[in-house]
C-alpha cells in the first residue's frame, strides 16, 4: 500500500540507488523513502492491547480450496524464496466481498539469519522464526494479479506464522529444495 505523501524529484540522499532493500538494523528506511511511512504499510506490530474482538469472524470461516502443487516454479530473488504456482487454488468466504473467489497467486517465505526473528511482522513485538506470505488475486473482479494490485479488493494476503517444532510435511517438499537455491536468480 502507499502512503499519501509524493516523493519530489528534488528528492537526493546520496547512495540511495545503491541500497538494497531489507529489514537491517541502522537504516531508516522511512527517512530515505518517506513513501513508506504510511499508516497501513509494512511491516507492523500486531498489539494484543489495541485489538478489536469481531465475533461476526468465526460466523463464517474463510473456505480454501487448495491443490496439491505438482507444477509450480521456486524462485530465490534475493529477498524471500518465492513459489509460483501454476495449479488454482482458491480462497472464498470469511470477511471476504461475498461470491468473491481469490485465487492463490504465490507464497512467500520471509526468515532471518538467527532462530527468533526471521518474520516481517511481529506480535507484541515477538518476532518469529519465519513467516509465510499466501498471495491471492480476486478473480472474480479482475483477469491477473497485475490488474488486482493496488485496487479495493483486488488482493488478498494470509500471513502465517511459523514456529521451529516437529517437521511439517507440507514444508519438508520446500525445505528440500532450498539448498539448490542459495543464490538468487539474476533478471
Amino acid at each position: 500500500m502507499m502512503a499519501d505523501c509524493v516523493i519530489e524529484d528534488s528528492d537526493y540522499y546520496p547512495g540511495k540507488d545503491d541500497l538494497d532493500w531489507g529489514y537491517e538494523e541502522g537504516v531508516e528506511w522511512g527517512l530515505l523513502f518517506p513513501e513508506a511511512n504510511g499508516e497501513n504499510q509494512s511491516p507492523i506490530n500486531l498489539n494484543s492491547r489495541e485489538a478489536c474482538y469481531d465475533p461476526r469472524l468465526l460466523e463464517v470461516g474463510l473456505t480454501p480450496n487448495y491443490v496439491v502443487c505438482r507444477d509450480c516454479e521456486v524462485i530465490n530473488d534475493g529477498h524471500t524464496v518465492r513459489i509460483m504456482l501454476k495449479s488454482k487454488s482458491v480462497v472464498t468466504g470469511g470477511p471476504l466481498p461475498s461470491d468473491h473467489e481469490y485465487e492463490l497467486h504465490e507464497v512467500r517465505f520471509h526468515w532471518g539469519k538467527e532462530n527468533q526473528r526471521g518474520s516481517e511482522h511481529t506480535v507484541n513485538f515477538k518476532a518469529f522464526p519465519m513467516e509465510l506470505h499466501l498471495i491471492h488475486w480476486n478473480s472474480t473482479l479482475f483477469n491477473s494479479v497485475e490488474e488486482a494490485l493496488g485496487k479495493k479488493n483486488g488482493v488478498l494476503i494470509i500471513a502465517l506464522f511459523v514456529q521451529i517444532g516437529k517437521e511439517h510435511l507440507g514444508l519438508k517438499a520446500i525445505t528440500e529444495v532450498l539448498q539448490d537455491l542459495q543464490y538468487k536468480v539474476s533478471h
